[in-house]
């Protein structure tokens, strides 16, 4: 099926089962099913609170010797593992071998439902949860509950307001690790990912994904209200407020209101007089992008045309008002 090779035949058949999607071990007190029988004798610890490994350093207890000894490289700062192909280093065999699939393009872990594929066995367990509608993390604070361990974590620091991923450029700080990663990319200039339409490149998978809907049209968030659809889910949160009058974001100077949070930032650079956004022709400054951009016709000549008369505006604003003499005729 996927070519791996194993050292002997019990490896390989408890990988068989990974393909089938067979879990022939099962959990005596909930039930949960398992592929191999040592992720059921781990699993039941959970039950047994048996911890009985403990690290010398911070008193951290494991259910099992090997986690013990992965957890002893965060003190050590030991990432014994490295890549052949690009030199990067990685604490647990585990990661290594899931990084090798970024630059084979292996995904040899398949879901049995929907035939979704993920590089790594983890990934593909958290995805079946999508299917059961199992959510086995439960937030002690809220009692929000999540399909994988990693999200609970994350939406903990909701709670505790922890943003644990330091910029070492801007201090900056984060969330998760990968927003950190991404962040970085502002200061690197790197932008990895492209659209193979019109080859504009991206700092971010996600950010790709949404500037693909402009090639396509598509507008799948739709609002109950006015039936008014949009590209963007988020677009679609900020359009409702016009519905609910909701203006979440104030201004800490003057109490003014404002529903959306760039709005509210433009709004403060009249308290502080700031202007960021500076013309790289003639120096002048401007509080807003946009009319920095609109500034910026002056020297380039551009302009915004009527199809129907061909008259001409250096701003969009202008020509969308004289469109309405050609419409009312």
């Amino acid at each position: 099926m996927c070519n791996e090779t194993f050292s002997d035949r019990s490896s390989l058949k408890r990988h068989h089962h990974l393909h089938t999607g067979e879990h022939p071990y099962c959990c005596d007190v909930c039930n949960k099913t398992f592929s191999d029988r040592s992720s059921l004798k781990r699993h039941h610890h959970l039950h047994t609170v048996e911890r009985p490994y403990c690290c010398d350093v911070c008193n951290k207890t494991f259910s099992d010797r090997s986690s013990l000894k992965r957890h002893h490289h965060l003190h050590t700062g030991e990432r014994p593992y490295c890549c052949n192909v690009c030199s990067k280093t990685f604490r647990h065999r585990s990661g290594l071998k899931r990084h090798h699939h970024l630059h084979t393009g292996e995904r040899p872990y398949c879901c049995n439902v929907c035939n979704k594929t993920f590089r790594d066995r983890s990934s593909l367990e958290i995805h079946h949860n999508v299917h059961t509608g199992e959510r086995p993390y439960c937030c002690d604070v809220c009692n929000k509950t999540f399909i994988s361990r990693s999200t609970l974590k994350v939406h903990v620091r909701v709670h505790t307001g922890e943003r644990s991923y330091l910029c070492d450029m801007c201090h900056k700080t984060f969330k998760k690790q990968e927003n950190l990663n991404v962040h970085l990319r502002v200061h690197t200039g790197e932008r990895p990912y492209c659209c193979s339409v019109c080859n504009k490149t991206f700092i971010s998978k996600n950010s790709l994904k949404l500037h693909v809907l402009v090639h396509t049209g598509e507008r799948s968030y739709r609002c109950d209200v006015c039936h008014k659809t949009f590209r963007y889910l988020q677009h679609l949160n900020v359009h409702l407020r016009v519905h609910t009058g909701e203006r979440p974001y104030c201004c800490n100077v003057c109490n003014k209101t404002f529903s959306h949070r760039s709005s509210l930032k433009r709004h403060h650079y009249l308290h502080t007089g700031e202007r960021p956004y500076c013309c790289d022709m003639c120096n002048e400054t401007f509080s807003e992008r946009s009319k920095l951009k609109r500034h910026h016709n002056i020297h380039t000549g551009e302009c915004y045309r009527c199809d129907v008369c061909n008259k001409t505006y250096r701003q969009p604003q202008y020509l969308k008002l004289h469109q309405r003499v050609h419409t009312k005729s």
